[in-house]
């Protein structure tokens, strides 16, 4: 696990996992790990997330982003249309990464049993662009896509010792 940790970081906020691009790869969005969500097929959660927002608004637009080449590709487009997206997106936009989360977790052992391997460890998107969903280019964001996935551990966890 030592060759795993970003030393700056962890002078700033104790032992952690980090994600982007690195060995628990498979926890960030972008990861090819496709699955299946409310009946229809994702390549990756980034792919599901970005979608979803259009869902109710522009579902041509839902469809453009699931099956568009990408994550990359997935984000960009949906940057690109924000006007289009529900109004309600910012309200319910981390109940929904959760249940994306749980659906990669539940059709994916080895992401499953990766998230584990984090035994207590503080779990975080180490992304350098994003302050709400990572730390952040200051490394002082929200990091909620990592409070997500401990959440998700510590459940898994508990239902391990039942």
């Amino acid at each position: 696990m030592e060759q795993y940790r970003d030393v700056w970081l962890a002078e700033k906020v104790g032992e952690f996992i980090g994600f982007y691009n690195r060995e628990f790869f498979c926890l960030d969005n972008f990861s090819s790990f496709g699955f299946i969500y409310r009946g229809k097929y994702y390549q990756t959660v980034e792919h599901a997330y970005q979608s979803l927002k259009f869902a109710y608004t522009s579902p041509e637009l839902e469809e453009k982003i699931i099956n568009c080449f990408s994550a990359y590709d997935a984000q960009k487009i949906a940057h690109e249309n924000t006007t289009l997206q529900s109004a309600r997106w910012d309200e319910i936009k981390v109940f929904v990464m959760e249940e994306l989360l749980r659906a990669k977790i539940s059709q994916h052992p080895y992401v499953k049993k990766k998230l584990l391997q984090t035994v207590d460890y503080t779990i975080c998107e180490d992304s350098p662009k994003d302050d709400f969903w990572g730390i952040g280019p200051n490394r002082d964001g929200r990091n909620e896509l990592g409070k997500l996935w401990m959440k998700l551990r510590k459940e898994i966890q508990n239902e391990s010792n039942i």
